[in-house]
């Protein structure tokens, strides 16, 4: 198959009209050997961390289609790590949407002198830019469309989205006694309708979550749901 682009945690080839095909790789985000989801470089190494990721990708992929949430997941396989896509253009070079129901990670490292660490933040939404050189800087729904990377009604459709995407997370995660702190989500427009769709992943490697205060692994948190 021709590879379109190599990333970070997985790899993106061509398939079959107008779909694509994501190969996750068993890399993580991180620093200094330490997972973090907000991360811009590979930290580590966690063998079976890719098919793990994409077994729960397929779950709450499932999940969303039965209420009509717009993605671009078609099929998975996971034995061979796998998932078939629809085709989407990302808005600009490409945002990250993080809902935050807990402050943790960069939030904390920002605003730290006005809030406490796990202070409840009622599924915040912000915005970021994929800019690795950048640290990944915030943006404004102003400035999105200023810089013509979104339109204000394409923003005000991927806010109402994510708190919808993270709400059902949230919810078949507490089921399990578990908190869902924060979530790191992507978007773009379906190639063929323009349609605002989620794209990429929903896993451990993109969530930070928490039992009792305690912070879950990415394997772990793949056991715990499917257990």
């Amino acid at each position: 198959m021709e590879l379109i682009y190599k990333g970070k945690t997985k790899d993106v080839y061509k398939a079959e009209g107008n779909n694509v095909l994501l190969k996750f790789k068993d890399d993580v985000t991180g620093e200094d050997g330490v997972f973090d989801p907000g991360a811009n470089t590979v930290g580590l190494t966690i063998e079976g961390a890719g098919q793990a990721g994409l077994r729960m990708t397929k779950f709450f992929f499932e999940k969303f289609a039965e209420k009509g949430i717009p993605t671009h997941y078609v099929a998975a396989d996971i034995e061979a790590s796998t998932m078939t896509v629809k085709s989407a253009t990302v808005f600009g070079k490409g945002l990250e949407v993080i809902c935050r129901f807990r402050a943790v990670g960069s939030f904390l490292r920002r605003y730290g002198a006005y809030c406490e660490e796990g202070q409840p933040l009622d599924a915040f939404v912000e915005v970021t830019i994929k800019d690795d050189e950048r640290l990944d800087p915030p943006i404004s729904k102003d400035a999105l469309a200023l810089l013509d990377i979104l339109t204000n009604t394409e923003y005000d459709t991927l806010k109402t989205v994510t708190k919808e995407i993270s709400n059902v997370v949230k919810e078949e995660l507490a089921a399990k006694d578990l908190e869902l702190y924060d979530i790191k989500l992507e978007f773009g427009r379906d190639s063929v309708t323009g349609e605002v769709m989620l794209i990429d992943e929903i896993s451990g490697g993109n969530m930070r979550v928490y039992k009792n205060g305690t912070y879950i692994t990415p394997m772990d948190l793949e056991k715990r749901i499917f257990a």
